[in-house]
């Protein structure tokens, strides 16, 4: 049989109704999400399927509302298919869900943990100091080139390596601006700013960063069961103490999701499964390597496509 991933998604995936149908055929996917709600205090799956006080977006519960989104999936998955994946990875916030799949971390100490960060998340990045922003259709070279003149007016840089010719940027706001101008300049296809409420993986992330390290110091993290690919560097991460550093260091430093599918890849692997609402991974994976099958698992029919395809 050929080798399979699992890849699990960041934020900006959330969406009002999540795994509804799932949940319908399973009280597995309910059951992980009251796990997650008796740690925080809140009804998380309340909160995903009907929004009532508009807080699924906020940084703070949308980060453990797509973890137990996730797990919840994951977790299906083992109760229905002896069938286990080679490789997993995580896209930003989606790579402590890669560890508490691979058993790494433990789910409730997960959820408090991500919960924890979105808030260090929002507390570094007050609203309107920071923006986001995608850049479709510019070399590398030729971006960091732009962050490096627009850092003159503030701090921006590049934070999510996406696919290739699309890069997101991350920063202070009037330098991410300007850096949007200069794209447009320089011949980029689109210059977007994102709708997001916090500019991750850049240096305004520092202050989160240390708070999340000290956090971090009291959970105990195990040697994966699987094989976690992780942002900073691409790499495998097997050593728990390096798996820390390198949760630390997320926070501030860009996505290497490039690199991590071309790993995937160049380990065997030509069939993944988006564990977590949405495609927006399986997108960008087609732009990478177009010769990995993607397959959603979101509701009835992705999930048990996916069962299918994988198990043929």
């Amino acid at each position: 049989m050929q080798k399979f991933g699992f890849v699990f998604p960041g934020q900006g995936s959330q969406k009002l109704g999540m795994l509804a149908t799932l949940a319908e055929r399973s009280p597995v996917i309910k059951a992980t999400f009251a796990e997650a709600s008796e740690v925080l205090g809140k009804d998380l799956w309340e909160i995903a399927q009907l929004d009532g006080q508009n807080t699924l977006d906020q940084t703070d519960i949308t980060q453990p509302a797509l973890l137990a989104a996730s797990v919840a999936i994951w977790r299906l998955w083992e109760s229905l298919s002896q069938l286990r994946p080679s490789i997993l990875i995580g896209h930003s916030l989606g790579e402590y869900s890669a560890l508490v799949c691979a058993s790494a971390i433990n789910f409730q100490e997960a959820v408090n943990i991500v919960h924890l960060r979105g808030q260090f998340m929002q507390s570094a990045a007050p609203a309107g100091k920071g923006r986001m922003a995608a850049i479709v259709g510019l070399e590398t070279l030729k971006l960091h080139q732009i962050c490096t003149e627009a850092q003159e007016i503030g701090i921006v840089s590049a934070a999510n390596f996406n696919s290739p010719g699309q890069t997101v940027i991350a920063g202070e706001t009037a330098a991410v601006e300007r850096a949007i101008e200069l794209c447009k300049e320089a011949g980029a296809k689109r210059a977007i700013p994102l709708n997001v409420s916090v500019p991750s993986h850049c240096a305004l992330m520092r202050p989160a960063a240390e708070r999340l390290e000290r956090e971090l110091k009291s959970i105990k993290i195990q040697t994966p069961a699987i094989a976690v690919v992780q942002n900073v560097n691409a790499e495998i991460s097997e050593q728990p103490q390096q798996i820390k550093q390198n949760l630390v260091k997320q926070l501030y430093e860009p996505v290497l999701w490039v690199e991590s599918v071309q790993l995937m890849y160049k380990k065997g692997v030509n069939k993944v499964v988006e564990c977590g609402p949405g495609k927006v991974l399986s997108g960008l994976i087609r732009r990478i390597e177009s010769e990995i099958q993607c397959f959603g698992s979101d509701d009835v029919p992705n999930f048990d496509s996916a069962m299918l395809e994988i198990s043929v």
